[in-house]
C-alpha cells in the first residue's frame, strides 16, 4: 500500500522506518488525509507479524509543526453553522471531532508493538503528544531541534494526551510550567525533565531509534504498567498540597482569568491525575470541547496564527513582483535605532553598510552588535563561529560613496525633516536608479519626506519599534507615489529578518503610535482626575496588557511625549491637545526633571539594580486623590482598551489600515495589545459592534470626545457587521495561506 504524506520501509530486523514528508508543504502538519494514512500504518505495524516494531522520523529539516490549525478553525466554522439548528448535536460533534488525534495517538500507544519517535527538527504541538504517546524518544543533537506545546498561546492547550502525560513523565510543577507557558524545549532540559530518552548524532538519529527497539523497548506506556507511581508523588500528598494552592494563586497573578485556557490547563492535569489514563483522557477532551467554544480560542487562533502566518509569508506583497535577493543593505545613522536595524540584517546574513557621521558613530553602532551577539554567546543561544560571521558582514563607514551597489537603504537619522532631507539626497547621489529608499521615521509623513527623492516611486517608509532586535513588527508606509516594487522589497526585506509586516497608508503617527498615544493619553486623564496611579497601571494589566501606560510612557520618554504634543499643536493648532495633559506633562519634565526609564525617574522611579522600580510617591502630591473605592476599577480597564479600539477603528475608516488582519496582529504585536482579545478590532468584534457603540456613548457622556464612535461603526452596528465581513481580507482570493 502506497501513501502520500509517508514512506514505509522495512529493515531485515523486521523494523518499520516510518518517514514523514508531506508534499507541497515546507513543514509537516496533521491534516484529515495525515491521519488516516497514520492510522492505517498504525493498523500494518500491528497487524503484520514480521514487523517488530516502528520508528518514525521525519523527512523535512523540520519534524512537525503539528496540527493543522486552519482545520480546527474549519471545525469551529462548522460548530458555529450547526449549532443554530441543534446546539446539543453540534456540540458532541465537536467533541468527537477533538477526540480523532487523542483516540489516533491512543491506537499507536496501545498497540502491542514498540514505536519509537525520530525528532530530527522543530516538534511542535499535535506531533510531540504524539511523540509522547511513542514507547520510545530520541532526538538529534542540534540547535536546530526545539519542542514544545505551544498551544496555550492561541487560546487553546495540549489536546491529544498532552496535558496527561507531560505530567506522568515529569513532576507536576515543571509540567504545569510548561503547558501554560507553552515554554520551548532543547534535547538537553526535555530529556532533564525525562520527556525524552536519547540524545544522538543527527546522523545516528535513525539508527538509535532502530537499536532501542532491537534491544527490547517495551510496547506499553509506564501509566499503563500496574503499580505505576506520578513523578513527584500523588496529588493527594504533601508535595501536591505545597504545589496546587500556589499555582493557582500564581495562574491567576499572571492571566487575570483572562485565558480560559491557561485555567483548563491546571483543570487536566488536577483532575486528570486522580483517574486512570483513559478517563484521564476522557476529562481533557471534554475540557477541549469548552475551551473550543470560547470566543478567545476563535479570536487567538485567527490572528495569533492564521493571520500571522498569512502577512509573514507575504499576503500584502504585490503580485507579479520578483523576489528580491538582497546583496548588500545601506543602514544611515549608527544610532540606536539604525544600529539595531544593522544588527537584524547581519544576523539574517545579509551584507551590510553602516554609514555615520564620522567613523567614531559608525565604529560605536557596530558595537552594539556586538554587545547583542556576545550576549546570546554567553548564553548558549549561539556560538563563537556565528558571532565572527554576524560581525564580519557589518561595514561602518562615513562616506557615502559605500552604499554603491546597495538593493536597499534604510534611513535612521535624526527625526529631523531637513537632516534626512541631507542624507536622502547624498544617498541617492551613489544608488544605482532600482534601489529602494527606506526612512525608519516615526512621525514625519512619507510623502513629504519622499519630495526629497529623486525617485518617489522607490521612495518608502519602514517603521521599526524599540529595541529592534526584540520588537516583531514593522510598520510599512506608503507614500503617494510609492510604487509596487518599493512596496514588494520592503516586504521582502522584513521576512527576510524574520519579522511581521503590515502595510499601512501615510497619516501621522501611522497606525501603532496613534492607538499607543491614546492609550498614554487616557492614562493621564485618569491621573488628572485623581485616580491614584496604581490602580491605573493595575487596570491595564487586569485588562490584558503586558506594560501599564505610565510604565510604557517611561519607556518611550516623558519629554519625547512632550516634543510630540508641542510639535503637534504646531501642526494641529491648540485644540489638537488636551491643555491638563500637556501642563501634567510639563510638570512632570520641566518642574520635576522627571524624563522617564534614561534618567532614572519618571512615572516610576528607577533604583540601583537589584532593587525593582516602582511608582513615584510625588504623584498622589500632584492632584487631589479619589478614595480608591470609590473608583469603578472595571470602567478603567474598559476605558483602557476602548480607546485603543476606537483609534483602530478611525484608521480603518481612513484607508489608514484597510486588512483588518493587519490592524489585530500590529496592536499585538507592537504594544501588546490584550492578546487574549485577538486584537483591537476583533476586541469590538468580539462584543459586537451595537454593544461596542453603546459601551463607547456611555464612556464619551462621562468622559468626552475621545470617546465618540467614528460613522464606520455606527453604520457596522445599524448592519450587524464584522470588521472581518465589512473588510474581508479574503475577497480578492490573493491570500497566502497558512502553513
Amino acid at each position: 500500500m502506497s501513501y502520500t504524506n509517508f514512506t514505509l520501509d522495512i529493515d531485515a530486523d523486521g523494523i518499520a522506518l516510518v518517514t514523514w514528508n508531506s508534499p507541497d508543504r515546507s513543514m509537516n502538519v496533521f491534516t484529515e488525509e495525515v491521519m488516516r494514512e497514520l492510522n492505517d500504518i498504525v493498523d500494518k505495524v500491528a497487524g503484520d507479524a514480521a514487523i517488530k516494531g516502528a520508528v518514525i522520523t521525519s523527512g523535512k529539516d523540520t519534524f512537525s509543526g503539528g496540527a493543522d490549525i486552519t482545520l480546527l478553525q474549519r471545525m469551529l466554522t462548522t460548530f458555529a453553522t450547526d449549532k443554530v439548528k441543534d446546539v446539543e448535536k453540534a456540540t458532541k460533534a465537536l467533541f468527537d471531532n477533538a477526540g480523532i488525534m487523542t483516540g489516533l495517538f491512543r491506537k499507536l500507544e496501545t498497540c502491542g508493538k514498540p514505536w519509537v519517535s525520530a525528532i530530527n527538527g522543530t516538534c511542535m504541538g499535535g506531533a510531540f503528544e504524539m511523540s509522547l504517546a511513542c514507547h520510545g524518544r530520541v532526538v538529534a543533537d542540534s540547535d536546530k531541534v526545539r519542542m514544545a506545546l505551544p498551544e496555550v498561546k492561541i487560546g487553546i492547550f495540549p489536546g491529544a494526551g498532552g496535558t496527561q502525560r507531560v505530567p506522568r513523565l515529569t513532576d507536576q510543577q515543571q509540567a504545569l510550567q510548561m503547558l501554560t507557558s507553552g515554554q520551548t524545549l532543547s534535547p538537553q532540559k526535555a530529556k532533564a525533565m525525562g520527556l525524552i530518552h536519547e540524545i544522538a548524532e543527527p546522523a545516528k538519529l535513525v539508527e538509535t531509534g532502530k537499536a532501542m527497539i532491537r534491544n527490547g523497548l517495551k510496547p506499553v506506556a509506564p501509566w499503563d504498567e500496574k503499580g505505576f507511581k506520578l513523578p513527584g508523588g500523588p496529588v493527594y500528598s504533601a508535595a501536591g498540597a505545597n504545589l496546587w494552592p500556589p499555582a493557582i494563586a500564581i495562574l491567576r497573578r499572571e492571566t487575570h482569568g483572562n485565558y480560559p485556557a491557561a485555567a483548563a490547563i491546571l483543570k487536566c492535569v488536577y483532575e486528570g491525575l486522580l483517574v486512570p489514563f483513559d478517563t484521564a483522557l476522557r476529562i481533557e477532551q471534554r475540557y477541549f470541547t469548552e475551551i473550543m467554544q470560547t470566543k478567545e480560542a476563535a479570536a487567538m487562533i485567527r490572528s495569533l496564527f492564521v493571520s500571522l502566518q498569512e502577512l509573514n509569508k507575504g499576503a500584502r506583497r504585490p503580485a507579479g513582483v520578483p523576489d528580491t535577493k538582497f546583496k548588500k543593505i545601506g543602514i544611515l545613522g549608527a544610532g540606536f535605532m539604525g544600529a539595531g536595524i544593522a544588527y537584524v540584517t547581519a544576523k539574517a546574513g545579509i551584507p551590510v553598510v553602516l554609514l555615520d557621521r564620522d567613523m567614531e558613530a559608525a565604529a560605536k553602532g557596530k558595537a552594539h552588535s556586538d554587545g547583542l551577539i556576545s550576549d546570546q554567546v554567553k548564553k548558549g543561544r549561539a556560538k563563537p563561529e556565528d558571532k565572527d560571521k554576524l560581525l564580519s558582514l557589518i561595514t561602518p563607514t562615513a562616506d557615502y560613496a559605500d552604499l554603491a551597489g546597495c538593493d536597499l537603504v534604510v534611513e535612521a537619522v535624526f527625526e529631523d525633516s531637513a537632516v534626512k532631507k541631507a542624507a536622502t539626497e547624498q544617498a541617492e547621489a551613489v544608488l544605482k536608479s532600482s534601489a529602494i529608499f527606506a526612512s525608519n521615521t516615526s512621525t514625519i509623513p512619507i510623502t513629504g519626506l519622499a519630495r526629497n527623492s529623486a525617485r518617489p516611486k522607490n521612495f518608502i517608509g519602514i517603521h521599526f519599534f524599540s529595541p529592534v532586535d526584540k520588537m516583531m513588527l514593522v510598520e510599512i508606509i506608503l507614500g503617494k507615489k510609492t510604487g509596487d516594487k518599493a512596496l514588494a522589497t520592503a516586504i521582502d526585506f522584513v521576512r527576510a529578518i524574520k519579522k511581521t509586516p503590515i502595510v499601512v497608508n501615510d497619516t501621522r503617527g501611522f497606525y501603532v503610535n496613534r492607538c499607543v498615544l491614546r492609550y498614554m493619553s487616557e492614562a493621564y486623564k485618569m491621573l488628572i482626575e485623581g485616580v491614584p496611579a496604581p490602580m491605573i497601571e493595575n487596570a491595564a494589566k487586569a485588562a490584558g496588557m503586558p506594560v501599564g501606560p505610565l510604565a510604557l510612557t517611561d519607556e518611550t520618554a516623558i519629554d519625547l511625549a512632550q516634543k510630540i504634543m508641542k510639535q503637534t499643536i504646531r501642526d494641529l493648532g491648540e485644540k489638537a491637545v488636551d491643555p491638563r495633559q500637556m501642563a501634567l506633562i510639563n510638570t512632570m519634565v520641566d518642574d520635576h526633571g522627571r524624563f522617564g526609564r534614561k534618567n532614572g525617574k519618571g512615572f516610576y522611579d528607577y533604583p540601583a539594580k537589584p532593587a525593582k522600580k516602582k511608582l513615584w510617591p510625588g504623584l498622589k502630591d500632584l492632584y487631589p486623590q479619589l478614595a480608591a473605592e470609590k473608583v469603578d476599577y472595571e470602567e478603567l480597564q474598559q476605558r483602557l482598551l476602548v480607546t485603543i479600539a476606537l483609534e483602530a477603528a478611525r484608521v480603518m475608516e481612513e484607508g489608514i489600515v484597510t486588512d483588518p488582519r493587519e490592524a489585530d496582529v500590529g496592536s499585538i504585536l507592537a504594544f501588546g495589545f490584550a492578546p487574549y482579545t485577538g486584537g483591537a478590532l476583533s476586541y469590538i468584534d468580539g462584543i459586537g459592534a451595537k454593544q461596542f457603540v453603546k459601551i463607547a456613548k456611555a464612556l464619551q457622556k462621562k468622559y468626552g470626545a475621545e470617546f465618540k464612535a467614528p460613522k464606520l461603526l455606527l453604520d457596522m452596528a445599524e448592519k450587524g457587521e464584522t470588521f472581518y465581513e465589512r473588510f474581508d481580507p479574503y475577497a480578492k482570493g490573493d491570500v497566502k495561506q497558512a502553513a
